[in-house]
């Protein structure tokens, strides 16, 4: 026996040190492993083999970008405005905005668009009656990925949609996320298959048709929400696909959602990134660029400028995070959040705090109810800690918000599939639409303030009236908080 116990405490600190020393994870993200790991050796181990391995050394995306149709045009506009102060200020008079584009461009080669088409989309009906319009237009190709794809009464509408595409010669690729798409199988996309259409999971089980929960990437998942249709139309925001995001559910209630309809140069930006998640899954990858994937698009008759930004596990730096994090830093007078989830790490939580100190108005709305029990319980608890520094919280009544939203000094806007926690800052690939425009902006914001007239403050005084049950799984919450 006494042998038994020296072996694996010997087990227990080789492999400690392994989580230590090779994987270079946060500081509390370790903590929290070695915690799991000591308290639980064997299932912990388990555990950690499936959800704790980073990738971030790992080459998963391929694309060469200087050969794609157009690829010079768009670098000529975003590099004429890097050293061109006079055409950049013809944007924006904001400083902070125009580091915040330097920076996209820098670390993320995010390019930039002046003929950005954007029609937004809060009601799920809307959305996909306008998807499928889109889409029964289509001539040449429909690219899309979800994170969720459910085959019911809406996911079988847009299916046949699809299908009825591909039979008239349009090519459809349908990528969907392994686990966030677990109960549907490839298989019952057959009438697409058959029609001459191509589906893939990214990220697969070991046991897609038997045991799909058994994953050895459940932690790294493809939570983009994108759609190209003919390379002139876009979509991006946070709907999934299934009838909860349409119709009131018992469960949710109405489904509040921000999505975007784009038009313009930024569809460029969409489709690149379709096209290399794509190669990153299937076999059948996209290898010549031709130019009916990427056609010279018309003037949108708008001048809004935006820049498509993308994160995931795969690279070092946070690049939603940091887009973030600079318009935080650079508000002057206002930070409006909507998210179905706050729980950030130290840095987006203390540059929060930190605008509050300094005079700056901060609003956050978050759900009244859970879809993920400790993911709910972590939120609340973070959002009140924001309350204490003097943040204006409110609870969405009407249903469930799942809106990921922030505009800051009525300016800048981002919006896509991000949300407030470490899970889309560093576990999942995400996508955010940064839009540099004063009247949309003022759109998004006056939005927020119509969500108000079915939303609830809440207070200091009604935190602390929650029950002893509910501050234990608030406690439970954040002690793990940095794995959720």
């Amino acid at each position: 026996m006494l042998a038994y116990e020296i072996t694996l405490l010997v087990f227990q600190i080789i492999f400690s040190a392994f989580i230590i020393f090779r994987e270079r994870k946060s500081t509390s993200s370790t903590w929290a492993w070695l915690f799991i790991v000591n308290i639980l050796p064997i299932v912990g181990f388990v555990l950690y083999l499936l959800i704790g391995r980073g990738i971030a050394h790992r080459k998963i995306f391929r694309l060469r970008d200087e050969m794609r149709p157009n690829y010079e045009r768009e670098l000529a506009v975003t590099e004429a405005l890097e050293h061109e102060p006079d055409l950049l200020t013809s944007i924006t008079d904001n400083h902070v905005m125009g580091q915040l584009i330097h920076l996209l461009f820098h670390e993320e080669r995010s390019l930039i668009s002046v003929n950005t088409g954007v029609e937004i989309l809060t009601d799920g009906a809307v959305k996909f009656d306008r998807l499928i319009a889109d889409i029964e237009k289509a001539h040449h190709h429909v690219h899309l990925e979800y994170y969720i794809w459910k085959n019911d009464e809406v996911g079988l509408r847009l299916l046949q949609a699809l299908v009825a595409a591909a039979k008239r010669g349009v090519e459809v690729r349908l990528l969907i996320d392994a686990w966030g798409s677990r109960m549907t199988k490839v298989k019952e996309f057959h009438e697409l298959l058959d029609a001459g259409g191509f589906v893939a999971q990214f990220f697969p089980s070991i046991f897609p048709d038997f045991l799909p929960t058994i994953n050895p990437r459940f932690n790294y998942r493809l939570h983009r929400k994108i759609v190209v249709i003919d390379g002139l139309v876009g979509y991006t925001g946070g709907f999934n696909v299934g009838d909860e995001y349409v119709h009131t559910t018992k469960k949710f209630g109405y489904w509040r959602d921000t999505h975007l309809r784009l038009t313009g140069d930024v569809v460029y930006s969409l489709q690149t990134r379709f096209i290399m998640d794509w190669n990153s899954q299937h076999h059948d990858e996209i290898t010549k660029l031709a130019q009916v994937y990427y056609p010279v698009v018309e003037e949108t008759g708008s001048d809004v400028v935006t820049q498509f930004v993308t994160s995931g596990p795969d690279e070092k730096k946070q690049q939603v995070k940091l887009a973030y994090l600079k318009m935080i830093n650079g508000a002057e007078r206002e930070i409006i959040i909507q998210t179905p989830y706050y729980i950030p790490d130290t840095t987006i939580h203390d540059a929060l705090k930190l605008a509050l100190m300094s005079g700056v108005k901060v609003k956050i709305m978050i759900p009244n109810k859970p879809d993920h029990p400790f993911v709910y319980w972590a939120t609340y608890y973070y959002t009140a800690s924001l309350i204490r520094h003097g943040a204006e919280a409110y609870t969405y009544e009407n249903g469930f918000i799942h809106s990921k939203m922030i505009v800051v000094d009525g300016e800048v806007t981002s919006i896509g599939s991000t949300n407030f926690d470490n899970r889309s800052f560093q576990l999942d690939f995400e996508g955010n639409l940064m839009i540099y425009d004063e009247k949309l902006s003022r759109r998004f914001r006056e939005d927020f303030f119509e969500d108000l007239k079915v939303s609830k403050a809440l207070t200091r005084e009604r935190y602390q009236e929650r029950s002893y049950w509910i501050r234990f799984k608030e406690g439970l919450a954040r002690l793990i908080s940095p794995l959720l």
